[in-house]
């Protein structure tokens, strides 16, 4: 049997076009034995195979061939899959179309649309019956927007496809979803023809939309010697355009509701889902919800900094799923204690984790045997042991040492498998403090598994967050120091969250060992999340690029420099003009003058307690405070001590850091002083001001050059390197936070790899003063705010100025902006994130809330989450309404879903 492939493809000059295959013909996927397809006219290529008889079906996919460089691109998507027809022919011509794998409807193809969003109804079992007639054509056409109870029909102008007549419209099935396909017989006399597809509702028996554009064509020469014609089209016309939904954003600890523990927990996410249900929302976006419990304090509310990239937060427990207790009065003084957490109106992090711990315990003790012995727990820990058992040895041992800083654990420092599997074997004494992590971890994954599936079932996906770095004192940092620098830490520069920059605290990673695997950490880690998510959020995908990389002896952002950078060498800052003097420009400068500037009174007491004069009128920081670590520990220490003037030491400690910051350039790691990066914004420094007109000017030209010119085409290679790999280890739709100080190179990558950017009106990232909701591309989260914001009601009233701005220009109202932002201004605001172009548009709830005055909170300071300038923040934030409250709120969830549904965001298909 004789198979004709046929495809169009614009190719460039030194380019073939290849077929490859699971059959021989077609070299068994071996690109090298694929078979070449020949350009006849226009942009048509073609080749023609003989299948043995006996063949059943084969699986196939084009690709291109750069003869020049051996480059090979696969088009987008599965592979093509042919099923050989029972009947014999003795030719079969496929017609198919290329699947540009820069398409935007390609994100359809990713988890929440296939697993949740998009399921179709059940797939047609009923094989494809072929017209006894001379010739006839299979149409086939990929749509995945389609609806439960709908179906694709195809209708044209001859009469086998209905004479344009809706009534006699041509009803096709989906047998491999989102594939749908019908056989139509067509003799020569019928063409050429024109046709169109449309979405029929198999109720009214009406065709509900016909497909957007022009007539499609089917030219004479279609039927050929063939009897069999196969026509892949690809991608319905839609429309309404291209899909777009809109989701909630609040971390699981902040939903309240009446049976949970003074917390979110895990089993609250269904309520939330049912809200998303009856208001139009099709998307639940969380922050991370790994283990933090590092030091058992409110320190470790912060949900970026996991023990364990894998384990997930006790806190997250729903107690009453574990069953209750067998001593009655522990119950009930467990239901006390819950009612009593359960009234406060923030998360009062210490007693809630410690209530949490101590439930539990009690519930593996009596539980244990049974536990231990049930095939769902051999189940789960046989899926996750590779990391469980470590993450379980962590934790006893932090418990036992009192401190998650394993450089104290003695014997256990590092940890080796063999270590790991001689401390959890069941024939240990400890056993069971470590079996009573698994207990903790098992519960977690069932009830988030549970609810991930509710959601999945209601036609609401969950959106999950990957925090860009590891905790220093981890179960990850422990196992496996050599993926990461640990002597460096990661952070932010400055920018409008802290004009100090941000240190995080984390350490960097090792990126070159990282590869050696494949980035195989990576692809475990995210191969885990599929098992709770569809949809998630990768915190500063900047950092794949270049990450902003901190000494260890720093404190502030400000001495940060990128890695990797190109770091300039001293011979290359003599062809800018700039001789290195270095201890005019890399050690701190301070002069008597500015000491009267910074500190007014107290420069004789800082003079004398810190600094030692080499110089007249020049100073230096003593050797016991010399770096800002040094400060930090000496302040900290001092404010234990007496805590009544942690006024003064905080005023202390940042005109120290200060002074210490006064460079202009500081010297690249490992280059002895032969290379150096410039101080990000050293224009600010006394530095800076005193030096000569042109010695600023060449320095002035070298930093815009080193910040916005320098790295571009580096950087795109490094994330090349990277993002690339991450993205083919899983099919969750992947969202990038991309905000601060964004490289050129980055929307280009992120667009390649159909990455979704994040939009948030606030932080355009061009000159604009702000976004306009109307401007952000169909590849983009759009947001009002992000949890390191204030929230909308709250920076209305930051800036008298800026909100007038934004009320005239953005909103169009005209005359003076309302001091408070009142519900219908909320109203606006929403609205037009709605109907922007991005594919989601995602609100804090808080924001929501905003639309309403009667519902929402009374101080808008009170709805903020976190404060990114403040590193000892307490993430506390616990929404003020009962989601069963919230659920019976008719009024708002209607005025809601009414807005969601007149911005086509809440569509079938």
């Amino acid at each position: 049997m004789k198979i004709k492939f046929s495809i169009d493809y614009r190719t460039y000059w030194g380019q073939k076009l290849m077929v490859t295959g699971s059959i021989k013909e077609l070299g068994k996927w071996n690109h090298e034995k694929a078979l070449e397809l020949s350009l006849r006219a226009g942009e048509t290529w073609e080749a023609t195979v003989d299948v043995p008889d006996g063949t059943t079906s084969f699986e196939y996919k084009y690709f291109t061939l750069d003869e020049n460089h051996g480059w090979i691109g696969f088009e987008f998507g599965d592979n093509r899959d042919f099923q050989i027809p029972k009947e014999r022919f003795k030719e079969i011509a496929i017609r198919d179309y290329w699947r540009s794998a820069n398409d935007e409807q390609n994100s359809l193809y990713t988890s929440p649309f296939q697993l949740s969003l998009l399921v179709p109804g059940e797939e047609s079992k009923s094989p494809a019956t072929l017209a006894k007639t001379k010739s006839f054509h299979r149409f086939r056409i990929r749509a995945p927007r389609v609806g439960r109870n709908l179906k694709l029909c195809i209708i044209g102008s001859t009469e086998a496809l209905g004479n344009w007549n809706e009534e006699k419209a041509v009803i096709m099935e989906c047998r491999k979803y989102p594939i749908w396909e019908v056989d139509v017989p067509l003799k020569k006399g019928d063409l050429p023809a024109q046709y169109k597809y449309g979405i029929y509702d198999t109720a009214t028996k009406k065709i509900e939309t016909w497909e957007a554009g022009d007539n499609r064509y089917l030219p004479a020469q279609e039927i050929g010697n063939s009897r069999l014609h196969i026509r892949t089209d690809e991608y319905f016309k839609y429309p309404l355009g291209n899909w777009k939904g809109a989701g909630v954003a609040i971390p699981v600890f902040s939903i309240r509701s009446e049976k949970s523990t003074g917390v979110g927990e895990f089993t609250d996410i269904k309520l939330l889902v049912d809200w998303a249900v009856k208001t139009g929302l099709k998307l639940v976006q969380i922050l991370p919800i790994n283990d933090t419990v590092a030091t058992k304090t409110w320190k470790d509310s912060y949900p970026y900094a996991a023990i364990s990239v894998f384990a997930l937060h006790p806190m997250f427990l729903n107690l009453q799923s574990l069953g209750a207790l067998k001593d009655k009065k522990k119950q009930a003084k467990f239901d006390a204690l819950r009612k009593k957490l359960n009234a406060k109106d923030f998360v009062d992090y210490e007693p809630v984790v410690a209530a949490k711990f101590e439930y539990a315990q009690l519930s593996f003790n009596e539980n244990k045997e049974k536990f231990l012995k049930s095939k769902e727990f051999k189940a789960f820990f046989k899926d996750n042991q590779n990391w469980l058992k470590s993450y379980a040895m962590f934790s006893v041992l932090r418990d036992e040492n009192g401190t998650p800083n394993f450089s104290c654990w003695k014997k256990y420092n590092t940890a080796t498998e063999k270590q790991i599997e001689d401390y959890t074997s069941e024939s240990k004494k400890h056993f069971d403090k470590v079996a009573f992590y698994y207990f903790l971890q098992f519960h977690l994954d069932k009830q988030l598994k549970a609810a991930t599936a509710y959601a999945r079932e209601h036609g609401v996906v969950l959106k999950g967050d990957i925090p860009i770095g590891i905790y220093r004192n981890s179960v990850d940092a422990w196992k496996d120091p050599h993926l990461y620098n640990m002597e460096s830490q990661a952070g932010a520069p400055p920018d409008d969250f802290s004009i100090t920059g941000q240190n995080w605290g984390f350490p960097t990673y090792n990126w070159d060992e990282m590869s050696k695997d494949g980035y195989d950490w990576w692809a475990k880690r995210l191969q885990k999340m599929t098992d709770y998510f569809d949809v998630f959020r990768i915190d500063h995908i900047l950092g794949f690029f270049r990450i902003w990389e901190i000494p260890f002896d720093a404190v502030e952002g400000l001495m940060g420099h990128f890695n990797p950078s190109l770091a300039f060498h001293k011979n290359e800052l003599a062809q800018w003009g700039i001789t290195i003097d270095y201890d005019r420009f890399c050690k701190p400068y301070i002069r008597e003058h500015m000491l009267s500037d910074m500190l007014g009174d107290q420069k004789e007491f800082v003079k004398k307690e810190y600094l030692e004069e080499y110089a007249p009128g020049c100073y230096q920081l003593k050797e016991q405070y010399n770096t800002q670590r040094k400060v930090k520990e000496h302040l900290d220490a001092l404010t234990v001590q007496n805590p009544n003037g942690a006024e003064h030491f905080t005023w202390l400690r940042h005109n120290l850091l200060r002074l210490i910051g006064e460079v202009i350039f500081l010297e690249a790691p490992f280059s002895n002083g032969e290379a150096f990066n410039p101080r990000i914004a050293f224009h600010s420094t006394y530095s800076y001001k005193d030096l000569d007109g042109y010695t600023k000017d060449r320095l002035n030209e070298l930093y815009t050059h080193y910040f916005y010119k320098r790295h571009n085409d580096f950087w795109r290679e490094k994330a090349m390197t990277k993002l690339p790999a991450l993205k083919a280890s899983t099919n969750m739709l992947i969202c990038g936070e991309d905000l601060g100080m964004v490289p050129d190179c980055v929307p280009g990558v992120m667009d390649e790899l159909k990455i979704l950017s994040l939009a948030i009106q606030r932080m355009p990232n061009d000159d604009r003063e702000f976004w306009h909701p109307g401007d952000t591309p169909y590849m983009s989260v759009c947001s009002t705010s992000s949890h390191d914001m204030s929230t909308v009601r709250e920076w209305w009233q930051e800036s008298e100025e800026t909100t007038q701005r934004f009320y005239n220009n953005i909103l169009g109202h005209p005359g003076k902006a309302p001091y408070f932002c009142e519900p219908w201004i909320a109203k606006d605001i929403i609205v037009q994130h709605l109907h922007s172009p991005s594919m989601w548009s995602i609100f804090p709830l808080q924001d929501l809330m905003a639309m309403d005055g009667g519902l929402r909170r009374e101080t808008p300071e009170d709805e903020r989450i976190n404060v990114p300038a403040n590193p000892e923040h307490f993430w506390k934030y616990r929404f003020h309404i009962n989601m069963e409250q919230l659920l019976e709120e008719e009024g708002f969830n209607g005025m809601l879903r009414e807005i969601v549904d007149q911005s086509g965001r809440n569509s079938a298909y």
